[in-house]
């Protein structure tokens, strides 16, 4: 969910080495592409009708685009949202493994406050519409059969000990 540290995740596995492509990117990318401002409101909306317009994996399809001109064996994919685009990923790569980073609604309101990018929640109302968009797009789903899940919801150094562990082990057992 928004929030959740799934950018810190990532952070750590660039610094790793580890090509990250950032699937909100994508949509932000192709909001400002329709000439819309990037606000929680366009942003979502936008994320919704390239689905409607491309299908329930549209985002997935051209974050796979990217990912295979990386010619790297191990990528990490933010912000998947389906279960559509979880099977899109895993037709495509062979050895997909699933992270969910979790966190509490309290915890991850707090965090995208804080962090103030232009689509976050300016309010609790804001914020509750973009879970409920999120969750109507199957996010729930994708994070019931992740493959592993971090719970973020101690410190920053505890997260990224976790985090650190779990990249680690799967790019020691060459896992993408």
């Amino acid at each position: 969910m928004p929030g959740s540290g799934k950018t810190a995740l990532s952070r750590l596995a660039q610094d790793k080495g580890i090509p990250v492509v950032v699937m909100g990117d994508v949509v932000r990318k192709e909001t400002a592409k329709r000439g819309l401002q990037p606000t929680p409101e366009n942003v979502g909306k936008t994320m919704l009708k390239l689905r409607e317009e491309d299908g329930p994996a549209a985002v997935a399809k051209r974050c796979l685009q990217e990912i295979l001109h990386t010619k790297t064996k191990t990528v990490v994919v933010e912000g998947i949202r389906s279960l559509e685009e979880v099977k899109e990923f895993k037709k495509t790569l062979p050895n997909f493994t699933l992270i969910a980073v979790h966190a509490s609604s309290k915890t991850r309101y707090q965090r995208l406050h804080n962090r103030g990018r232009s689509d976050d929640p300016k309010n609790w109302n804001e914020f509750t519409e973009r879970d409920e968009r999120e969750l109507d797009v199957g996010i729930g789903s994708a994070i019931a059969i992740a493959d592993h899940v971090i719970t973020n919801e101690d410190t920053l150094s505890q997260f990224k000990y976790e985090a650190k562990k779990l990249l680690a082990e799967l790019t020691q057992n060459g896992q993408d």
